[in-house]
């Protein structure tokens, strides 16, 4: 049982301190995702069509 609930304090803590990490290092998605340079008003003009 010891071995039980010693797996488990530890898991906890590993489970935390993963959730700050990566907390800390993630950007936000609407940054993520956002571009400068994007052209809305033609969507699909730079994909290759094979020929």
């Amino acid at each position: 049982m010891k071995v039980f609930l010693a797996a488990l304090v530890f898991a906890a803590v590993v489970a935390v301190g993963t959730a700050i990490f990566l907390g800390g290092i993630q950007q936000p998605v609407s940054s993520a995702f956002s571009t400068s340079g994007a052209r809305v008003g033609d969507p699909g003009n730079n994909l290759m069509v094979p020929g």
